[in-house]
């Protein structure tokens, strides 16, 4: 194998071990604002659904509580990478329906003026929410715990044998 090809593979091994931790540090970060964000919202839903009326997106009362929950309860899980990708499925849905609802400009300015895309308040959260959604949340989550105890049971000899 030539110099060349070492430290390739030498690179690759090292960004591979960085993997986890970086979606720890993802899950963390947006999970946190999420939850501060749905904390916001909870303890002022009238003016969520008054922002919401003004948008026109339906039922803005519903929508409102929804998504405060979602945000509130949400962050926490994405935090704890509980029911990770699920929660990146729906913050996704989230930020794509704020930045058609709330950021249309700035959606539909994303060749002429790309910065404006960039910078809407939506973007950071989709883009972790489908770094989530893409990659799982690495091994330092709950998910990859219970995936491993869930392994364990299915492998066990009691489970296979079904006594």
């Amino acid at each position: 194998m030539s110099l060349i090809q070492r430290l390739y593979c030498l690179l690759i091994s090292a960004a591979s071990k960085l993997q986890s931790p970086f979606l720890l540090v993802v899950r963390l970060a947006w999970g946190y604002q999420m939850h501060i964000a749905g904390d916001g919202k909870l303890h002022d839903l009238a003016k969520v659904t008054g922002f919401f009326t003004q948008l026109g997106i339906p039922l803005p009362g519903a929508s409102a509580l929804f998504i405060a929950v979602l945000e509130f309860a949400g962050g926490l899980l994405f935090l704890l990478g509980l029911g990770s990708r699920l929660i990146a499925l729906l913050f996704a849905g989230d930020m794509l329906v704020a930045y058609i609802a709330a950021d249309r400009e700035a959606v539909l300015s994303i060749f002429q003026d790309p910065d404006k895309f960039y910078d809407a308040t939506p973007y950071t959260f989709l883009v972790a929410a489908l770094i989530v959604l893409i990659f799982g949340p690495g091994k330092f989550s709950l998910d990859a715990l219970l995936a491993k105890r869930f392994a364990a049971t299915a492998s066990s000899p009691k489970a296979s044998t079904g006594a």
